[in-house]
């Protein structure tokens, strides 16, 4: 293991200015505790050699969840928080897919009635997906933030609560759960390598670490085509995109999150950006080695990692195999390596 006191140490954005602490994190997962087991972390040779420079790859199953999702961690959290009142409301969010799925499976679960708005044109097995929990979904709009939109006009005429995929204290608190787990099951972590779509996993994890094992650090990856939170990054103020192209629709947002940006900028050791090829690459690397499915958000940590080998050259290094989710045309032309 490398030594981590020869390593420069993260700087964490102090109290004031950090969205939840480590009591949240806690207190989401006894509310969720008795609806999910913990999922695997995993170590498989075939990947370490691929990824190579001594690097130790642990894999994070979150693929294994109910809904296939680490989302299913966010909804459950935010859901098992609502008042009585808010519960006979009923909920609203803005989604791709994993949001809003592991929304309607915690609503069916807690009799909490759930409207989802999503993309047009968006991944229609998703979209199926969620009707079958009973959710109410609309197609509306051109991608995220236009669903987003759509939601938040529903709050205004129908008194419906909005559940935001990242800014929510509880969403962010069930993100950190995940890596609570990783804790428990891996003493000697060097890293995390996370995929950022608005950023809960990520700061979930920061705020983890920061009061559990500081010294581990955390790295951001965006696919190129969806890449307003890295170009923020870097800018250090925020920058939207007109619109997205990437198949990773679990990460393709074109703007900034106001409970994960300045979190994200004070805690983020590094951040990188991958393409399409790179991430169907991973994908089908994790497929071979793994004998496990991602879909392109869930394989997009390990595109990241190789972008950060030299730098996480003999580290114990964790990615995040967020979710499984792909439909079946996306995943077909990634098999046939045309994409």
């Amino acid at each position: 293991m490398t030594d981590r006191k020869l390593r420069d140490e993260p700087t964490l954005a102090s109290s004031d200015t950090w969205p939840i602490e480590l009591a949240d994190v806690v207190s989401a997962r006894d509310r969720i505790r008795k609806y999910l087991s913990p999922t695997a972390l995993r170590q498989y040779a075939p990947l370490d050699e691929a990824v190579g420079r001594d690097i130790r790859v642990l894999v994070k199953h979150e693929n294994h969840n109910p809904t296939n999702s680490f989302k299913i961690r966010n909804a459950l959290s935010a859901m098992t928080a609502l008042s009585v009142d808010e519960r006979r409301r009923g909920v609203v969010a803005g989604t791709v897919g994993n949001h809003g799925q592991g929304l309607a499976y915690a609503g069916q679960l807690l009799g909490i009635p759930v409207t989802l708005c999503v993309p047009q044109n968006s991944n229609a097995e998703k979209n199926a997906s969620m009707r079958g929990y009973g959710a109410t979904v609309i197609e509306d709009g051109d991608d995220y933030d236009h669903a987003v939109a759509h939601a938040e006009r529903l709050v205004r005429e129908q008194g419906l609560v909005l559940i935001h995929s990242t800014n929510n204290r509880e969403i962010l608190a069930g993100a950190g759960t995940l890596t609570l787990e990783i804790l428990e099951q891996e003493d000697e972590l060097d890293a995390i390598v996370v995929a950022v779509g608005g950023g809960s996993q990520a700061v979930g994890a920061m705020t983890v670490l920061r009061a559990r094992a500081p010294s581990v650090q955390v790295y951001g990856v965006q696919a190129n085509g969806a890449a307003a939170l890295y170009d923020s990054w870097r800018a250090r103020h925020p920058v939207q995109r007109p619109f997205v192209r990437t198949f990773a629709d679990g990460i393709a947002t074109r703007s900034t999150y106001a409970m994960t940006f300045d979190a994200l900028c004070a805690g983020l050791v590094d951040f990188v950006t991958v393409s399409d090829a790179e991430i169907a690459t991973a994908l089908r690397l994790l497929l071979r080695t793994t004998h496990n499915l991602a879909e392109g958000a869930g394989a997009a940590g390990l595109a990241g990692l190789f972008k950060l080998r030299e730098k996480l050259a003999g580290q114990r290094v964790a990615v995040i195999l967020s979710g499984s989710n792909v439909d079946e045309p996306t995943l077909r032309r990634i098999v046939l390596e045309q994409l």
